[in-house]
Parts: C-alpha cells; sequence; structure tokens
C-alpha cells in the first residue's frame, strides 16, 4: 500500500502540473507556469523538487520569477532551501541576491549558510566583498571554505581593489586568505600591494606575499622582492623568499642574463646585504654570478666564505660541479665539505647538457668520496633519477649492504616504474625486483615491484614513507542536500507537462489495478 499511496500522490501531483502547464499555455503567460514550478519546489519529494530546480536554472527567465523564487527560501525546508540557492545561483540573475544575503545569516542550518556563501560568488557585487572578507575569520570551516571560493568567482568592477583593501586592514590569517584570492583571481593589478604585504611585520603574510609574487610577478618586480627577502626571518621563510624570486627569474627567457636584474639591486646593496643575497644569487646561478661567489670564497673572512660557500650549494645545475668537488674534498671545516659534497649529490642528475653516463659519473665519485652511510644513501636515492641500465647496476650491489639496502629497493623500483628502460632489459630488471621482493620491507615497495614484473602499471603512491600532498580545492555551488538535481538536463516546459501527463495515466493505472487487487 506504500506503493499504492506514493504512486497516487505523484499521479495527483502530475495531474495539477499538466492542468496548470496547460492553463498557462491558453493564457499565453508565465504566471501559470511559476505556480507550479513553486508547487514544485515546496513539495517534500526531493525528486519533485530537482524537477522545479532544473526550471527555475534555465526556464522561465525574466526578473519578476526570480524574485518569486527567492523569496520561497526562508519557507522551504533545509535541504530544499540548499537546493533552491545552488538553482538561483546557476540561473545567475542578480535579483535573488538580496535574499541570498539573508541566507548568509541563515538560522537553518550551516549546510544553507554555505550554500548561500557560496551563490554570492555568482550573483554578488563588489559591496559583499567585506561580508566575505568577514566570514573568512568568523565562521565555520566549510562557510569559510565557501567564502575563498566566492571571492575567487565573484566578478563585479573594482572586486580585487576591494579585497585588497581588506587584506590591507584584516587580522593576520585572513590576510593570508585573501592574498591566495589575489592569486587565484590572476590579480596583476595588486601586485603593489602584495609587495608592500611581502615587507609587513608578520612573517606568515610575508610568505604568503612571497608565495603570491612567485605566480603573479614578473622580472620588474625583482628589486621589491629582494627588500623581501631582506626582510624574511633566517630559515625556512628566507629560503621560501629567495625560491619565489628564484621563479620569477626563471621566466627571463635567456638563462645567461637570468640574474641580471638581481645583479642590479646586489651592486646598490650594502655589504651585510650583499652577504644576505648570495644564497639567492646562487638559486639563480649564471656565469656572472659565479664569478662573484667565486671570489666571495676565495675572500679572508670566514663568514663570507660560508655564504659563498651556501650560494654554490644553491646552484640549480651541475655546472659548478668541479668546483664542488674541490670544496668536499679541500675545504678546511668538515661541515662546509659535507655541504659541498651534499650539493653535489644533488646537482648530479640536473646537468642539462650531461649525458646520463656523465651525470652517473658525477654520483660515483660522489659515492667514492662519502665517508658517511647518510650521503651513500642520497647518491643511491639520486641514481634513480639517472634513467638508464647502467644507474640499475649502479644500485644493485647496495642491496646486499642492510644499511643501504632499503634505499636501494625503493631506487630499483623507481628505475623499473620506466618502460623505455625496464622492457629492453627485461633480465635484469626481473632479477632486480625478485630481490626486492624477497628482502623489502616497505610493502608498497614490494608491491610496485610485483606489479612491475608481471609488465603492469602501478598508480598508487610511490612509497609509503612520502605521504601524498593534501589537495586544495575551491569549493562549488552546495550540492549536498539535492545530488539528484546535478544529473538532471534541463527541459522545456511544455516537454516536461507532456512527459507527466504521460506518467499520470501510467500511475493511476497502477493505483486502480492495486486497489482492484487488495478488495
Amino acid at each position: 500500500m506504500k506503493i499504492a499511496r506514493l504512486a497516487l500522490r505523484v499521479a495527483l501531483c502530475s495531474i495539477l502540473c499538466l492542468s496548470m502547464g496547460i492553463e498557462c499555455l491558453a493564457q499565453n503567460e508565465n504566471d501559470g507556469l511559476i505556480e507550479m514550478v513553486v508547487t514544485l519546489l515546496k513539495d517534500p519529494d526531493r525528486e519533485m523538487r530537482s524537477v522545479g530546480f532544473e526550471q527555475v536554472r534555465s526556464e522561465l527567465k525574466g526578473k519578476e520569477a526570480t524574485e518569486q523564487f527567492a523569496a520561497l527560501l526562508p519557507k522551504l525546508s533545509a535541504d530544499a532551501q540548499v537546493g533552491l540557492l545552488s538553482a538561483l545561483a546557476d540561473r545567475g540573475d542578480k535579483a535573488a541576491r538580496p535574499a541570498v544575503l539573508v541566507a548568509v545569516s541563515s538560522e537553518a542550518g550551516e549546510p544553507v549558510r554555505v550554500a548561500a556563501v557560496s551563490a554570492l560568488g555568482y550573483l554578488g557585487e563588489t559591496d559583499d566583498i567585506p561580508l566575505l572578507a568577514k566570514l573568512l575569520g568568523e565562521s565555520s570551516e566549510a562557510e569559510k571554505t565557501a567564502a575563498r571560493a566566492s571571492l575567487v568567482r565573484i566578478q563585479g568592477q573594482d572586486v580585487s581593489a576591494a579585497i585588497v583593501t581588506e587584506m590591507q586592514k584584516a587580522a593576520p590569517p585572513v590576510s593570508v586568505a585573501l592574498i591566495e584570492t589575489l592569486t587565484a583571481r590572476r590579480a596583476l593589478d595588486a601586485i603593489p600591494a602584495i609587495l608592500s604585504a611581502a615587507l609587513g611585520d608578520d612573517p606568515l603574510v610575508r610568505k604568503a606575499a612571497m608565495k603570491s609574487l612567485s605566480q603573479l610577478a614578473s622580472p620588474e618586480q625583482i628589486p621589491g622582492m629582494v627588500q623581501g627577502v631582506l626582510k624574511a626571518e633566517r630559515g625556512r621563510e628566507r629560503d621560501a623568499a629567495e625560491k619565489a624570486v628564484m621563479v620569477v627569474c626563471a621566466r627571463i627567457e635567456d638563462a645567461d642574463r637570468r640574474a641580471d636584474p638581481l645583479l642590479a639591486v646586489f651592486k646598490e646593496l650594502n655589504n651585510n646585504d650583499r652577504k644576505t643575497l648570495l644564497s639567492t644569487l646562487g638559486r639563480v646561478g649564471g656565469p656572472n654570478v659565479l664569478s662573484i661567489v667565486e671570489a666571495t670564497i676565495a675572500g679572508k673572512s670566514p663568514d663570507l666564505h660560508a655564504a659563498g660557500l651556501r650560494a654554490l650549494c644553491n646552484w640549480p645545475d651541475a655546472s659548478v660541479a668541479p668546483q664542488l668537488i674541490e670544496l668536499a674534498k679541500t675545504d678546511e671545516h668538515p661541515a662546509h665539505q659535507t655541504s659541498a659534497l651534499r650539493a653535489l649529490i644533488r646537482i648530479a642528475p640536473l646537468g642539462g647538457d650531461l649525458s646520463n653516463a656523465q651525470r652517473l659519473e658525477l654520483l660515483e665519485k660522489a659515492m667514492a668520496m662519502a665517508t658517511r652511510d647518510a650521503e651513500r644513501n642520497l647518491v643511491i636515492d639520486r641514481a634513480r633519477t639517472v634513467r638508464c641500465i647502467e644507474s640499475l647496476r649502479f644500485v644493485l650491489p647496495y642491496m646486499d649492504e642492510p644499511v643501504h639496502a632499503q634505499q636501494a629497493c625503493f631506487s630499483v623500483v623507481e628505475l623499473a616504474h620506466d618502460r623505455t628502460i625496464r622492457e629492453p632489459n627485461k633480465a635484469e630488471f626481473e632479477a632486480a625486483l625478485d630481490q626486492v621482493i624477497a628482502i623489502g620491507k616497505d610493502p608498497i615497495v614490494v608491491n610496485r615491484a610485483e606489479h612491475y614484473k608481471e609488465g603492469k602499471t602501478w598508480e598508487g603512491p610511490r612509497k609509503s614513507a612520502t605521504p601524498p600532498q593534501a589537495a586544495v580545492a575551491a569549493a562549488d555551488k552546495p550540492e549536498q542536500a539535492e545530488p539528484a538535481k546535478r544529473e538532471l538536463r534541463s527541459y522545456p516546459m511544455w516537454m516536461i507537462v507532456s512527459g507527466v501527463c504521460v506518467l499520470a495515466l501510467v500511475l493511476l493505472a497502477l493505483v486502480m489495478a492495486l486497489t482492484r487487487s487488495k478488495d
């Protein structure tokens, strides 16, 4: 009987829809259609509401219809409000904006507020920026996520300028979020304000600003970014700031000229700031920088020698391998020798003009100079980036040494991941993979070895010890309460009316048959 009652209810609703549709078609007006959609939106059944939502999205155009639909919001259940807010956002008519703003502070629950905040991304205006910025600091995590997405999406005159205004007066966590918003918007007109933020007092804001500049700035902004490097606290913040400058310098096509904007600033600095900037110069590299770095290392000042060594250890390619080898062998300080050796291990595979054999030769030299297991394991790890069969042969002996065996296992499966190496040398790789399966302690590494041995592709994480980075995605329009509505296509009202009519007749026949059978 539950099925019969449901069928009867749908049938009656269908007949109501049909009568309203016929009436509105006869009158050649939208009023009847609007009334029918309103009836659907109020229906307690989710599927019936979803039909109404699709009509709100794409049919019944006009401000008057939008206002009637929006006025229903406080009269609906929470689930229905979420669905209607999403439909109004898709509709794109800003006549719904006043009702959406009211829903932002709704007491109907967090899902409704999140849906309203998300809708502002499509229906909001520049005047709504302060509200969205406020939500970044005072609302739930879900509302904050929706506010960020809306700040990225919202259109209007001077939106970026309004975001900058809020960023400049907000608390540090909100300022950081607003800087990230400007970055996502590709707000190039905000670069001067972001440069100023990079020189502020809060380290979190400075770090966010430099990260933003790495994506937005051009080489013309490098002088201002250098001030951000000098302002940054030594350690992680300064490292991140230096890398941001390096990224912008890399946008200069001529590799030998990438350091020119930095060198122009370097000449104008005092000695202390020059020493600080040497590390950044090293990250950019180039022949003009190398001459300065070599002269600094050769000087008599221990502080300058150390600064020059740091610059050389930051080099972006293997062109300074001879200098690093010499320092690793002859520097007076053991710590400096270790730094030079580790830098050599890092850059050995980075030689753009070097063959695989030459890259591997550098790693072999580093292995010969290594006196500690830590550096030896680093060499074994870097060997996996030199994609040739000789790298496998280089790594294999270390699988017999307990202190290096697990690192060697990982390098073997990384090399095996490349079919262009594995397939032509199948016998050697099968033997190596068998050894990985036998001695490997990391279950993911062992499973990868089993896959590669069978000629399969591995699609999971590369190594369990290296957790995947969390994905950051902007919030989309709310779909929590009405998952079915996204699957529905938008149909003209006459087609829906015709379909509903057929459905009504079928369901009425079903009800009558069930009733007769019960009697």
